[in-house]
C-alpha cells in the first residue's frame, strides 16, 4: 500500500497515518518516508491498548486491560501509561488509541470484553484516567473509546450496527461516567464508536460516529468536551456501507462533528464533499484545533526517527510488578504447606490443558505429573486458546467435559490463565477446592502463579 499511501499524502494533504499491523524496523522507515513527503508534518497514531505488540510484532506487549482492572494500586496502572508512552515516542508515534473506557457490563460482548477494565463503572473510571495521565504526562495523547459506551452491546461493529437500547438517562448512570470522568480531568481525544443509541436520535439507528445529536450536542455541548473527536475507522461494516455515493460518509462523519476522520475509504471524495457542504468557519475551528495539537506535541519540528532498542529486562520487571498485584486467588483457599507436604509424599497430581508442552508454570512449581488415580489432589492448569467469546473462547467441548467431571470426583485447584470471562465455561467454583485467576499466559504470570501455590 505504500504508493497508495504516499500519493494521499502528496497529493490530498491528509493530516496523519494510523499503522495498523507491521514491526518496529518496517514502521520507523515508512514513517520517516512518508513524513519526508508531507508539507505538513502528520500525526502518527496507533491503536495501542496493551501496547505497541497490539499491532506491531517484536516489540513490548503488557496486559489486557481486564488484567489491569484487577490491580488494585492505581500508581501502577500509571506506570504503565508511563512506558507505553515511552516506547510509543520512540516510535515517533503522537497520538495512542487508548484506553478503552467502556464499561464490559455485557459477558457476551464479542469485541470490548477483556479490552475493558471491567464491568464496575467507576473502577473503569479511576483506571481508565491513570491510563490517560501515563501516557499523556509523557508527550503522547491518550483516547478514551468507544463513545458513547461499547460495553453493553452483543455485535461487533467491525462486521455490523450494535444497538444500545438504553435511556439517556440510563446511559448517563452508566456508560457515560467514565467519559465524564475523563473530560472533567483532561482527555484530549475521544473516539466515537460505531453504535446507535435510538432513544437519542429520535427512534432511528444512526451510528453515533455519524450523530450530530450525539458529537455536538451530547458530546461537546452538554458533556462540555473542548478536545478533538475522532470517528472509529470509517471502513467498518457498521457505517461503511451506509452510503453509496463515495465521500457522503465522510462529510456525514464531519458534519456530526468528527475532527478527525479515521481509516476513510474515500479520501478525495470526502475533502471535495466536505469543502463543498461545510462553511469556511466549521473547516477553520477544526482546522485550528488540529494544528494546535501538531504545534504542542512538537510534530511540526518532526525529525527522523532510528528504530528503538527495547529495554527488555525493564519491561520484564514491571510485568513481574503487574502480575504480583492481578493474580489472584478468586476462589477458596491455598494452602502452600499442604501442597508442599503433599508434592513431597509425592501425590499430588498435576494436569495441563490446551498446551502442546509443559509450560514454565509446571516447571516452576517443580511438582510430579503423576497419574491422577493416585493423586491426593490434583492442580488444573487451563491455557484458554482465544480472548474472544466465540465457540467457548476456542475450548474444546470434551476437554471442558472431562474437566467438569474430574473437578467434581477429585480434589482440584484450578488455575487459569487467560480471560476471566472465559471461567463459566470450567464449571462451578464449588467443585474446586481454589480458583487462581492468573488473566494473562506471560511467562512472570506463569512465575508468579506458582509462588502463590508454594506460599511466596
Amino acid at each position: 500500500h505504500v504508493k497508495e499511501i504516499a500519493k494521499l499524502v502528496k497529493d490530498y494533504k491528509i493530516g496523519g497515518l494510523c499503522f495498523f499491523q507491521g514491526g518496529p524496523v518496517r514502521q520507523a522507515n515508512l514513517t520517516n518516508y512518508y513524513q519526508s513527503l508531507a508539507k505538513t508534518p502528520l500525526l502518527i497514531s496507533i491503536d495501542g491498548e496493551w501496547g505497541l505488540s497490539m499491532r506491531l510484532d517484536s516489540t513490548v506487549r503488557y496486559p489486557k486491560q481486564m488484567a489491569l482492572g484487577a490491580i488494585n494500586e492505581n500508581q501502577l496502572i500509571y506506570d504503565f501509561g508511563v512506558e507505553t508512552a515511552r516506547q510509543c515516542k520512540r516510535m515517533g508515534i503522537h497520538l495512542n488509541f487508548a484506553p478503552v473506557v467502556d464499561v464490559n457490563n455485557n459477558p457476551r460482548n464479542p469485541v470490548i470484553n477483556d479490552r475493558s477494565f471491567g464491568e464496575d463503572k467507576y473502577r473503569v473510571a479511576a483506571k481508565s484516567i491513570e491510563y490517560m495521565r501515563g501516557l499523556q504526562d509523557n508527550g503522547l495523547i491518550a483516547t478514551a473509546k468507544h463513545f458513547p459506551g461499547h460495553g453493553d452491546t452483543a455485535t461487533d461493529s467491525h462486521l455490523g450496527l450494535p444497538i444500545l437500547l438504553k435511556t439517556k438517562g440510563e446511559l448517563q448512570a452508566e456508560e457515560l461516567i467514565p467519559f465524564q470522568y475523563g473530560i472533567d480531568r483532561g482527555v484530549e481525544l475521544i473516539m466515537v464508536g460505531h453504535l446507535a443509541v435510538p432513544a437519542l436520535t429520535g427512534g432511528e439507528n444512526i451510528p453515533a460516529s455519524i450523530s450530530r445529536e450525539l458529537i455536538t450536542d451530547l458530546l461537546k455541548g452538554e458533556m462540555g468536551f473542548k478536545g478533538l473527536v475522532i470517528s472509529d475507522a470509517l471502513n467498518m461494516k457498521a457505517v461503511a456501507n451506509l452510503y453509496p455515493e463515495p465521500g457522503e460518509l465522510e462529510w456525514q462523519a464531519f458534519h456530526a462533528g468528527n475532527d478527525l476522520l479515521c481509516f476513510s475509504d474515500h479520501v478525495s471524495e470526502g475533502i471535495t464533499k466536505i469543502a463543498q457542504q461545510a462553511s469556511d468557519s466549521a473547516i477553520d475551528t477544526v482546522f485550528e484545533k488540529v494544528m494546535d495539537l501538531k504545534t504542542r506535541l512538537g510534530v511540526l519540528e518532526t525529525k527522523p526517527i532510528e528504530v528503538p532498542a527495547f529495554d527488555w529486562e525493564s519491561h520484564s520487571q514491571l510485568q513481574q510488578t503487574l502480575a504480583k498485584n492481578y493474580v489472584s486467588v478468586i476462589s477458596g483457599e491455598i494452602s502452600p504447606e499442604a501442597v508442599q507436604a503433599l508434592a513431597k509424599a509425592g501425590k499430588l497430581g498435576f494436569q495441563e490443558f490446551f498446551t502442546a508442552s509443559p509450560s514454565r508454570f509446571s516447571e516452576e512449581l517443580n511438582l510430579p505429573f503423576s497419574p491422577t488415580e493416585e493423586a491426593e489432589k490434583v492442580i488444573l492448569a487451563v491455557f484458554v486458546p482465544s480472548h474472544k467469546p466465540l465457540n467457548q473462547f476456542g475450548m474444546d467441548s470434551e476437554i471442558l467435559a472431562q474437566i467438569h467431571q474430574f473437578a467434581k470426583t477429585n480434589p482440584c485447584i484450578l488455575v487459569h490463565f487467560g480471560n476471566p470471562l472465559a471461567l463459566k465455561y470450567l464449571g462451578e467454583f464449588a467443585d474446586f477446592e481454589a480458583v487462581v485467576c492468573a488473566y494473562q499466559g506471560f511467562v512472570e504470570t506463569q512465575v508468579h502463579a506458582a509462588a502463590v501455590l508454594n506460599g511466596s
